[in-house]
């Protein structure tokens, strides 16, 4: 029997009728939550995220704001921009889209937005906090995760995490998340020697290592939960040809494109052993910016009441 699918639409569209209702609520008082999208730079996908979430903050009924900045925008122009935002009381979220021109550095430009307007997340206080299992604003993508998830109906209590996966930005987080809704939780990465004996334990499989089809089915528990967060783009015919074997679906829309989105999870293979599983596209991708807009409403509600 093949796993239910975990569609990240469906999940965020739930969780965009509770924001509705919150910032109806918000609005009521006379308080429209702000939020400030900014991109240094002429990067295509930069300029389509920010857009994005933009758009997304001004159909929800937010104040969304899209700053664009030239990518000869100095390191010390950009911190002043932040410190105009960061004192502007009508701003409640600040996010800056990454990656930044080489001349900047991302660390300093992250750790100067207030902690209570990073609705991504990323500012040491919040990565601290987060840590420490006290109340943060925490990084969308694995809110989002943690949400889908829950969304089974399966507790997460008692049940075993593997994350595959490292980075600041997904693994990190989303393993403490994990522990702190008492899974016991297990961080692996490319790295980990015998990858399929760790990945094979884990009633909950966090894929985030970014490395297209990287856990096959022989990999994967019988009746887990797997979550794909990887998005890699195949565009060789062999290699499609050969990572695609398991998944004809994938195939065909090579074939009939020239390319085609994959996760780090051989999904017409995994979905023959799990009981839930994401896909790619529309996995995990979709709860990102729900999680981003939910961050701003959370930030509001926080800073202003």
């Amino acid at each position: 029997m093949s796993a239910q699918i975990l569609d990240g639409r469906h999940v965020a569209g739930e969780i965009e009728s509770r924001l509705v209702r919150q910032i109806a609520t918000l609005a009521s008082e006379g308080i429209r939550p702000g939020l400030v999208a900014i991109r240094v730079g002429d990067d295509p996908a930069s300029e389509i995220y920010v857009r994005n979430k933009a758009r997304k903050a001004e159909e929800l009924g937010l104040s969304g704001v899209e700053l664009a900045l030239p990518s000869r925008t100095s390191e010390s122009s950009l911190l002043r921009e932040l410190d105009r935002l960061n004192r502007d009381e009508s701003v409640d979220g600040i996010l800056v889209q990454l990656p930044l021109p080489s001349h900047i550095a991302t660390e300093t430009i992250i750790e100067s937005i207030d902690p209570q307007k990073d609705v991504d997340g990323f500012h040491p206080s919040n990565v601290g906090r987060l840590h420490l299992g006290q109340p943060a604003l925490t990084p969308c993508t694995p809110a989002g995760i943690i949400e889908l998830i829950r969304s089974t109906g399966v507790a997460i209590r008692g049940l075993h995490a593997v994350v595959v996966g490292r980075s600041n930005i997904v693994g990190k987080p989303v393993a403490a998340m994990l522990l702190q809704s008492d899974a016991t939780t297990t961080i692996s990465h490319s790295r980990t020697a015998d990858l399929g004996s760790i990945t094979r334990q884990a009633d909950i499989l966090v894929a985030a290592a970014g490395r297209p089809l990287m856990i096959d089915a022989s990999m994967i528990k019988p009746g887990s939960i797997v979550i794909d967060v990887g998005i890699n783009r195949i565009s060789d015919p062999a290699t499609a040809t050969t990572m695609l074997a398991h998944d004809q679906g994938k195939l065909e829309t090579f074939n009939a494109r020239g390319n085609v989105l994959v996760g780090d999870v051989d999904f017409g293979g995994a979905r023959e052993i799990a009981s839930w599983i994401t896909p790619v596209p529309g996995g995990v991708g979709p709860m990102t910016i729900i999680m981003l807009m939910s961050n701003t409403v959370a930030a509001a509600m926080g800073r202003r009441r």
